[in-house]
């Protein structure tokens, strides 16, 4: 790709969330999906390789699709309201149109299905563009229009933890796992988006820094199956060891920083008298831990039968820039007794 053409992409990736956020506009806010979607199709199409251009064109219908149901979703509000603004509130159909059509743009179950295929075809860059700063202009939007009671939310929360746990049981290919992590993570911002937008911000901070970290981590390995991961360790001893870490927190475990979201939602979700959602919730996170051990468990505890360990290329110094890495996995790990400080920072 052109050194020119890359600068203008990401600036339009850039701009179209950067509008959806600032927009009270229904059809500003439709205005910065679609530019935010348009410069991402060439990002994900750079390889030219017949699986990154099934992706692509996958993604393309897919966002098509859900953005023409949203501007129908924002016309017939118009029209039954006479105003665009996003925040005056809306009758309940247009709302329910509006969270499905936004709910297909995240990946959320059970309009989930596309995004393991598309996640597959792309490398692991354009695969962390997709799965943290793509979702980041639905939920701002999702959060603005804020429908009070909804029990479409929380059926969305629920079936999307549930399904992003069950559907990575028996994957091998790693992007395809990271597709039904993110499904399964988003679950847990839905849930309690309607009860604590600001805890709703709060997740997504801590699941984009755990997710950059372990898609960053992959990229770096140069594994893109769980088998490849079998090798790691004679390539990076020390990213092996700190990867366990990394995995762990975005399962959310104690006492790394991804049980601080976790932990606020499921005491939230008792406080809203939702004890059962909060209970179902807590166990379809064991499905996702599942998977986040079965990789953990190939990468420090396997051995490659073919390993030859005097080969030297695997012990030169790597070129690649990890400093991002290394102030990622320091977040993703040792955020949690910061809790009280990162509660009051978002509530205001």
């Amino acid at each position: 790709m052109s050194p020119y053409v890359l600068p203008l992409l990401l600036f339009s990736l850039g701009l179209g969330t950067t509008m959806t956020f600032a927009s009270s506009h229904w059809l500003l806010a439709w205005i910065g999906l679609e530019i935010n979607t348009l410069a991402i199709i060439p990002l994900m199409a750079q390889n030219h390789h017949p699986r990154a251009v099934e992706a692509t064109t996958k993604y393309f219908l897919i966002q098509a699709t859900a953005a023409a149901v949203l501007l129908f979703a924002g016309t017939t509000n118009a029209w039954l309201t006479g105003q665009w603004e996003i925040q005056q509130g809306a009758p309940p159909l247009p709302v329910a149109i509006i969270t499905l059509a936004l709910a297909l743009k995240l990946g959320l179950a059970p309009l989930h299905s596309w995004v393991p295929e598309v996640f597959q075809g792309l490398d692991l860059t354009t695969g962390l563009i997709l799965a943290t700063w793509q979702k980041l202009a639905p939920l701002a939007l999702l959060l603005q229009i804020h429908p009070p009671n909804s029990y479409l939310l929380i059926l969305l929360g629920l079936t999307s933890t549930l399904i992003g746990g069950w559907g990575g049981l028996n994957q091998t290919q790693l992007r395809k796992i990271l597709a039904y992590s993110s499904t399964a993570q988003l679950g847990w911002m839905v849930l309690v988006l309607q009860f604590s937008p600001s805890l709703t911000t709060l997740a997504v901070s801590v699941y984009v820094a755990t997710t950059a970290a372990t898609f960053l981590t992959l990229k770096l390995a140069k594994a893109t199956n769980i088998n490849m991961l079998a090798i790691s360790w004679a390539k990076a001893p020390a990213l092996v060891a700190l990867t366990p870490l990394v995995l762990l927190s975005l399962a959310g475990l104690p006492p790394m920083t991804g049980f601080m979201p976790k932990w606020l939602i499921l005491q939230e979700l008792s406080k809203q008298g939702l004890a059962p959602t909060a209970t179902l919730a807590a166990l379809t996170a064991l499905l996702s831990l599942y998977y986040y051990l079965r990789i953990t468990y190939t990468m420090t505890l396997t051995m490659f039968p073919n390993n030859l360990t005097g080969t030297p290329p695997w012990r030169l110094r790597t070129r690649k820039i990890t400093l991002p890495l290394a102030c990622l996995a320091i977040a993703t790990i040792s955020l949690l007794p910061l809790t009280p400080a990162a509660v009051a920072l978002v509530a205001l």
